[in-house]
């Protein structure tokens, strides 16, 4: 299983004293630790870097990580734009890009995104969908696009990203109707499940959708390694009720969390392994940088 390392972009994740430019270097270090990835994810209901932006200021600082998004949101931006920075990120790293990309969370934390964009609620994973093919029509050089919602009878030439095609496009969700998606349209599916079980569950009905078609399988998980389970929890706690506003105990029944000595987060991330998950997105539980360097450094040995 490949792993790899969510960046705190975000500023709950800093303390006061904290330089976000550092980030870049957060990112050189995880490379050089052995991981395999650096992802981002994007909002815009909380202050944070950017996503995009902090991957574009990755690509010339790093040399053989994959770089991510986790998960992009891409009705925050218009598409051809989109699809024009995205392919400038592939094209500036070489190649390695992949852009996971999601409708929002229900709620709170999805909904609002929306009324700040401008864009419906309604008919959300139909536009996620059409946005990413288009986004395929665009770097495979068409010059026009016809969808449900999305239409373009005269398309621009568009910036070519580094590969033939485009980076890989997973999909995050966890629903039966994300699993057929993700199967059918997607090159990789990235969720979140609390149990191992629940993970294979959702990963034979991907397979199933996807008829063969190979559908890279990965794993979203919060993670802290601490000298046991009620200390990485008490941590653990602080942190959701930062970033989430709610405890521990609701985030861990939505959100697959691991958190304990080296042992036990490396068998709980075995568990997750057996059911089949290929690469791991990693989020540090870290209450500021110092504490995610720590976290870095921590699970760097684990794995």
């Amino acid at each position: 299983m490949d792993s790899g390392v969510l960046l705190p972009t975000g500023k709950a994740q800093w303390g006061p004293a904290d330089d976000p430019r550092d980030l870049v270097g957060f990112g050189r270090a995880a490379e050089q630790a052995g991981f395999a990835s650096l992802w981002v994810n994007d909002s815009l209901i909380s202050p944070r870097i950017e996503a995009l932006t902090m991957l574009a200021a990755l690509a010339p600082a790093t040399g053989r990580v994959t770089l991510g998004t986790a998960a992009l949101l891409p009705f925050l931006r218009r598409p051809v734009q989109a699809a024009q920075a995205l392919a400038s990120i592939d094209l500036l790293s070489g190649g390695r890009l992949v852009a996971a990309v999601g409708a929002g969370f229900p709620g709170r934390f999805g909904r609002p995104f929306y009324d700040l964009s401008e864009v419906p609620w309604e008919q959300r994973f139909l536009r996620l969908d059409e946005t990413v093919a288009l986004w395929r029509a665009l770097w495979d050089g068409a010059s026009s696009f016809h969808g449900k919602l999305l239409s373009f009878d005269d398309l621009p030439p568009a910036t070519r990203p580094f590969r033939p095609g485009g980076p890989p496009i997973w999909l995050g969700g966890f629903t039966p109707g994300a699993f057929a998606r993700a199967g059918r349209l997607y090159d990789g599916w990235l969720p979140y499940p609390p149990e191992p079980a629940d993970y294979a569950t959702g990963l034979r009905a991907v397979r199933d959708a996807a008829g063969g078609r190979p559908v890279t399988p990965a794993l979203f998980v919060t993670v802290r390694v601490d000298r046991n389970v009620s200390a990485g929890r008490r941590v653990l706690d602080d942190y959701a009720r930062v970033n989430y506003g709610m405890p521990l105990a609701d985030l861990e029944r939505i959100q697959a969390v691991v958190t304990g000595t080296a042992s036990e987060v490396r068998m709980a991330l075995d568990r997750y392994a057996a059911a089949g998950a290929q690469h791991v997105v990693l989020r540090l539980g870290g209450l500021d940088l110092r504490d995610q360097r720590e976290q870095l450094e921590r699970v760097a040995g684990v794995l």
